[in-house]
């Protein structure tokens, strides 16, 4: 056995051995345990510290497969941010597999209770690289937010054992209907290794979404079983249908939570190196997420280990991109969030990530957390205006027509400062936090009882409305009313300027019972139920999405100016006017758009009808031409005026 010699962390197989490698600044010692099939201990080795703080150790005739963790010693003292107990057993932030998921028990937060056996052991595994392509999703493309266990859960075609896995979503039925609804990419909630917040096991409820991991590369064994070598056959087979695979991945917390959660990885390792703490008071955790702890993202090693993550899906699985949860922590600092900030430019700058897709939720609960606009190019952003605008307008709140404009053409009010000349944008109506999009028009108020919480967690405000009944009827005018705000919500979205995401379900009127903030409910409340998918809203999105991808305008990514690629009329087919626009309730709006038609390959013109009113509303279009209404079972005639049916979208096309 002797020193490491490689770089600063994990485990590197070589012909006659392997090498291990982790940082600590603050360790007095770190033991390298090995571990048998049987989960007996077989080795603790003293590990040797280098004059950069990794620890290494070569341990020869190791191969892979090999399971192991480690212990680190030196100073208990919570109150001055130093955690360190040997007897807990440590995950190696650079595992890329364990033998089984996190579970939570009270002794992993215990000082002195040995959690040997609680503890994931991460696994010796060899890198296999894949070749690398450009990434497939481009800005302006619609992607499909899926939670991989709740999406699979139920389907009835897709083998049982396979069900709720990462394999599950190349099941031929799967894709199928990915490509019906003409998904470019889909983002996948997160599938590293995660454990359930410590409050749920007395509730009989688990983590359904994964947003508290644990080990930042490690995929978890419940969604991913076959490891980095079934995410990359999954990628593979997407890639084959034109579909891209964006990851979900969360670097702002992680699951050991605040002063009174457990010892897993980094707390063990070095809590005060790795974690945000309180100025003059080093045991107090900052809580800029809301869950307990801030990771350091501008430590240099949590920035290599952020990149190092990155790359390591790049690399070895082929993923197009990735979505950050609470983004505006990857660039805090001290003195508080920047967007130039060394973490986010060296993501940008990295040799393999930099043609990556890169989406931003850019929010967290920290001082100047909500940085909309703010992440440097090519950043996209989740833009949650969008999505409170286009609520409230179909609502029925007033001073609303403006805003609704804005969002169509692309957000300019954010994207367009310091001279931005196009919109980053990711639009979208619901996401797997709050409401489904069914949900939105179906209950006034959240439901979250079922998560032990007596309904007060989850928002307050959720810009819904019910339609005249609180939760499930069997009203048939109820239901049809609740569809028709469902297509015209989903042909706003569509129509929109900028990158689209709508959630696994909510093509087809899943729901939620209400609950808004369903995280903790892995069971029919989150599982998505197949057969009873609404197929006439299923088969509208699909059309709206095929609208979509024929008019090149809806994808192209510059901000609509007025300066001959949008013009905004009233049903009187001339401009809107400034008493118009500054009508409070004024209940209808025309889009009409400058585009190519890839079907018929030439230049053309799209009007887009906006009547969120009782009652129908006549347009009459604009110009000399006649104009033929786009819709499924809509007669192929010329039209000089068009009928727009209540709480609805047209698309009518210039002939």
């Amino acid at each position: 056995m002797a020193a490491n010699k490689s770089g600063q962390g994990g485990a590197t197989i070589f012909e006659t051995g392997v090498d291990f490698a982790v940082w600590s600044h603050n360790a007095g010692r770190i033991e390298l345990c090995l571990f048998g099939d049987d989960d007996k201990e077989l080795a603790r080795l003293p590990m040797q510290r280098g004059d950069d703080h990794v620890h290494r150790l070569f341990v020869d005739g190791l191969k892979e497969g090999a399971r192991y963790g480690y212990r680190a010693d030196g100073v208990y003292a919570p109150d001055s941010g130093l955690w360190f107990d040997p007897s807990k057993l440590l995950v190696d932030p650079y595992a890329k597999e364990l033998d089984r998921p996190f579970s939570h028990d009270p002794l992993l937060g215990s000082f002195g209770a040995d959690t040997q056996h609680l503890v994931p052991k991460a696994i010796v595994t060899r890198d296999v690289p894949v070749k690398q392509i450009k990434p497939l999703f481009k800005p302006g493309g619609f992607v499909y937010e899926v939670a991989v266990r709740s999406f699979t859960k139920l389907h009835p075609d897709v083998p049982e054992a396979q069900r709720g896995t990462v394999a599950a979503l190349t099941h031929p039925s799967v894709i199928a209907h990915l490509k019906r609804i003409g998904v470019n990419a889909v983002e996948l909630m997160p599938i590293t290794a995660w454990i359930d917040e410590r409050h749920l096991p007395r509730l009989s409820l688990r983590n359904s979404w994964g947003y508290n991991p644990v080990a930042f590369m490690a995929l978890d064994p419940r969604l991913v079983p076959g490891g980095m070598a079934e995410l990359r056959d999954a990628v593979a087979k997407l890639h084959g249908e034109g579909i891209a695979v964006i990851l979900d991945l969360v670097f702002n917390h992680t699951g050991e939570s605040d002063r009174f959660g457990t010892t897993l990885s980094l707390r063990g390792l070095d809590n005060l190196s790795f974690y945000r703490h309180l100025p003059q008071r080093p045991g107090d955790l900052v809580n800029d997420t809301g869950t307990g702890n801030t990771v350091a993202c501008d430590h240099p090693y949590v920035r290599q280990l952020i990149i190092d993550s990155l790359r390591n899906f790049v690399l070895g699985a082929g993923i197009d991109g990735f979505r950050f949860d609470l983004a505006p922590v990857l660039g805090r600092t001290a003195s508080g969030f920047e967007g130039n900030g060394e973490t986010l430019t060296a993501m940008l700058a990295d040799e393999v990530l930099k043609d990556r897709v890169m989406i931003a939720e850019p929010w967290d609960i920290g001082p100047g957390g909500y940085q909309l606009g703010n992440f440097p190019a090519p950043f996209l952003e989740w833009n949650d205006r969008v999505r409170d605008d286009i609520r409230c307008y179909w609502r029925g709140d007033d001073w609303k027509t403006g805003p609704l404009a804005t969002a169509l053409a692309g957000s300019s009010d954010i994207f367009g400062r310091n001279g931005g000349q196009a919109t980053r944008s990711v639009n979208f109506l619901a996401a797997h936090d709050g409401f489904t999009l069914n949900d939105l028009v179906s209950y006034s108020g959240k439901h979250n009882e079922a998560n032990g919480e007596e309904n007060r967690d989850g928002h307050n405000e959720n810009h819904s409305w019910n339609n005249g009944v609180e939760g499930e009827s069997r009203y048939p005018d109820i239901i049809r009313r609740r569809r028709d705000d469902l297509k015209a919500l989903l042909s706003t979205l569509f129509a929109s300027r900028g990158s689209i995401m709508l959630t696994a379900g909510d093509e087809g009127g899943r729901t939620q019972r209400g609950n808004n903030n369903a995280y903790c409910q892995d069971n029919e409340i989150t599982w998505m139920d197949w057969p009873a998918l609404d197929d006439e809203l299923v088969a509208h999105t699909a059309f709206i999405s095929g609208l979509r991808k024929r008019f090149s305008v809806f994808s192209q990514t510059g901000l609509l100016n007025g300066n001959g690629d949008v013009e905004w009329i009233s049903p009187s087919g001339r401009p809107m006017t400034v008493q118009e626009w500054e009508t409070p309730n004024f209940s209808t709006l025309g889009m009409v758009l400058a585009t190519r038609d890839e079907q018929g390959g030439k230049a053309t013109r799209l009007a887009v009808l906006f009547n969120r009113s009782g009652g129908e509303e006549v347009f009459t279009l604009p110009g000399s031409a006649s104009w033929r209404h786009l819709a499924p079972d809509a007669a192929k005639k010329s039209v000089a005026s068009a009928i727009v049916p209540r709480r609805s979208v047209a698309f009518y096309l210039e002939s």
